[in-house]
């Protein structure tokens, strides 16, 4: 991919803007809430069915299912929150790998559980479906397997 370059941000061939890139990245969001956990050695699963969001490049909207895995340790994700939280992305632009990033980041950072994957499966696009996948802890592996 050709990329130019000009004073203020670095653009791609097709037009797509270092701007763009990093969009939602730093936008404020609810809180994510927890409560104390009571027990050990089990894992939550929470499916979120009606994920929005924006395209931050066309405008349009996106559609998805975001499903959030994790094993606690101290604490546990506060779902009304959680549920606060995922609809503050309705309105904002941001690419499906920003937004599954950003969702493991803010969940992680609340709960700090042993583990946590979070898979955003969306909805098919110009004739082509995206499931984006992160892991926490966030460790580089050759051998990394995908839960699809």
């Amino acid at each position: 991919m050709t990329k130019r370059k000009n004073k203020k941000t670095e653009t791609t061939r097709l037009g797509y803007t270092s701007g763009q890139a990093h969009s939602g990245t730093k936008n404020a969001l609810p809180k994510i809430e927890t409560w104390p956990n009571q027990y050990k050695s089990y894992v939550i699963r929470i499916e979120m069915p009606e994920y929005t969001s924006i395209c931050p490049k066309t405008g349009l909207p996106d559609f998805g299912t975001i499903t959030l895995e994790y094993f606690p340790d101290k604490r546990c994700l506060e779902l009304k929150s959680l549920k606060n939280y995922i609809l503050a992305f309705r309105n904002m632009g941001i690419f499906y790998e920003n937004a599954v990033n950003r969702i493991l980041d803010d969940m992680s950072k609340a709960a700090k559980p042993k583990w946590a994957v979070v898979t955003g499966k969306f909805t098919a696009r110009g004739g082509m479906k995206s499931t984006i996948i992160a892991r926490y802890p966030r460790k580089e592996s050759k051998n990394w397997s995908l839960p699809l």
